[in-house]
């Protein structure tokens, strides 16, 4: 029996935490390769990039394997800067204009590349092994769970607001945690907002950081959820003036539970940014929530985790899982089926599908890669619940 009655956390981070200005910087690098690479005439289906950032006291160090158009460290140096820019870095041990930044990328090995390039009859197989989740739930409007929902609304909603200019106090580095209590099944108030906010006046006190971030909690959350009875942790070092990569060494893929469920649903392991869509672990992952939104929104469910797994140059999934978490009002075996026959789910039928061979990434690296709006772009593609007809057909 699903239990009905208890208390469950998640957290989030900003995008100036030291391990997302990575996770930026590395998704930059992604679009900057489809861009430069369209701008080329290159084939997208032969664009490669893993790339992994790390970022402490005014040094950035970029590595990875890359296939491509032919860029030159200056202008990978350039868009590293303009995310740092962009993020509110302009501190003194960590500034955007005079951080040391080290480009160590090269070419992707070739014993990859022969398992993951087409040729002939052999279509593209799957950058790497492993498992991903795809989860949606009934519990917020964007069918995510309610306490990382919230964790990344809050954040989001600080964030406009040091952005706007209309809170100067606050600087870019920032983390929003939400202790959520259940009834019956239901989210219904919030026990526990832990936020801990960097400040650009040093002796801003814990209480005066308090009084600016407060309004936007009660704000972010449904009326209701804030009682008397709500315990409240602001800045509870007392103190948090250092922050960024300044104040702790930030890498990219080490927030995979914030860019996902919050702790709600299975993770696989594999970190999303940095990665072009021939690595499942961020393409697959991205289809799994789509087909698992899908299934939520056509009624299928209340509740749906989907597993996928691939092996390294294998084109399909060696399987598909569904639970649908006895909330389900059809066969589990068959909705697996049914998913399977719905959308091709190689690698190469995920990037059509979800039209991933665009410079969509860099928007992905804060505030979760799921319950997002999709963008007229493109972006957030697999936020879309463009299959609930076609799954509403094959369950008639």
């Amino acid at each position: 029996m699903i239990r009905q009655n208890y208390l469950f956390t998640s957290e989030s981070v900003s995008e100036g935490h030291p391990d997302k200005v990575c996770d930026r910087i590395s998704d930059e690098v992604v679009d900057l390769f489809f861009r430069e690479g369209a701008k080329a005439g290159i084939d997208p289906y032969q664009i490669r990039v893993a790339c992994e950032t790390l970022a402490t006291t005014n040094r950035v160090v970029i590595a990875g394997e890359v296939r491509g158009p032919k860029l030159t460290e200056d202008t990978i140096v350039h868009v590293a800067r303009q995310a740092i820019r962009d993020i509110g870095y302009e501190q003194e041990g960590f500034h955007w204009d005079h951080a040391q930044i080290e480009v160590l990328l090269h070419a992707q090995s070739a014993d990859i590349a022969q398992g993951v390039d087409a040729d002939g009859s052999k279509d593209e197989g799957a950058g790497d092994q492993g498992i991903m989740f795809g989860y949606a739930c009934r519990e917020t409007p964007d069918l995510m769970p309610a306490p990382i929902y919230y964790a990344h609304k809050i954040l989001r909603d600080l964030s406009d607001a040091r952005r706007s200019g209309v809170e100067k106090h606050l600087g870019p580095d920032a983390k929003s945690q939400v202790t959520i209590r259940y009834d019956n099944g239901r989210p219904v108030g919030a026990t526990q907002i832990v936020v801990s906010h960097q400040h650009v006046t040093e002796d801003l006190s814990s209480e005066e950081v308090q009084a600016i971030v407060r309004p936007y909690v009660e704000k972010a959350l449904p009326e209701g959820w804030i009682s008397k009875d709500t315990a409240w942790h602001i800045n509870p070092t007392g103190k948090f003036f250092i922050g960024g990569p300044d104040g702790d060494c930030g890498l990219t893929g080490r927030k995979v539970i914030v860019d996902t469920y919050g702790g709600a649903a299975p993770h696989g392991g594999g970190a999303f940014s940095g990665k072009d869509p021939t690595k499942v672990d961020r393409s697959a992952a991205y289809a799994a929530r789509y087909l698992a939104k899908n299934v939520v929104a056509a009624g299928l469910a209340d509740r749906c985790t989907l597993q996928l797994a691939y092996a390294i140059g294998v084109a399909k999934p060696l399987s598909i899982y569904a639970d649908l978490h006895d909330t389900g009002n059809v066969d589990p075996a068959k909705l697996e089926s049914v998913l399977m026959d719905i959308m091709s789910l190689t690698p190469r039928g995920i990037r059509e599908h979800l039209k991933l061979n665009r410079p969509i990434y860099a928007r992905t690296s804060s505030y979760g890669h799921f319950g997002r709006a999709p963008d007229a772009d493109g972006g957030f593609s697999w936020e879309k619940t463009d299959l609930v007809d076609a799954l509403k057909s094959a369950f008639a």
